[in-house]
């Protein structure tokens, strides 16, 4: 089932508009509309934000019902923010390889394939991942409602 689930990650990714890794420029990304381009840097300054464990700058982007998914469960925004803000994951660096994101009405989903380098529980650990970042709009503004990491299979 996890194969299955990871194949249909991978082709998803593979159909998306892909980003080259950060900080190349590709042909995907003169398509990019606005608000594409501002989700993908938004998520860009989310991961720098995690690797700094700017915990305010965080709470400000995290919707109030913000839910977050990690290999070792869930976890609610509360509980996600006192995690950074004490070290119990830090989330070092976060390499992207691939990134996309889809529009649907008020509601984005940004799909970052990765390898992050993190510290869990006092082990540095380093996985590659496919992250979905689902983001809504309030207030003229982008807030993150859902970050899930699924782990890739290599």
């Amino acid at each position: 089932m996890n194969r299955i689930i990871v194949s249909l990650v991978a082709l998803s990714l593979a159909e998306s508009a892909p980003a080259a890794a950060q900080g190349n420029a590709s042909p995907a990304a003169a398509a990019r509309t606005k608000a594409e381009q501002e989700l993908l840097d938004l998520s860009g300054t989310k991961w720098r934000w995690m690797s700094e464990r700017k915990v305010d700058s965080l709470a400000a982007l995290f919707h109030e019902e913000a839910v977050f998914l990690h290999m070792g469960g869930t976890m609610s925004r509360t509980q996600e923010l006192d995690v950074i803000r004490s070290g119990g994951i830090h989330h070092k660096h976060a390499e992207i390889f691939e990134a996309s994101v889809r529009l649907i009405g008020t509601t984005a989903i940004v799909l970052n394939r990765i390898r992050l380098d993190a510290v869990v529980g006092g082990n540095e650990v380093t996985n590659p991942f496919v992250v979905t970042e689902v983001y809504v709009q309030q207030n003229g503004g982008w807030k993150l409602g859902s970050l899930s990491f699924t782990r890739l299979l290599q």
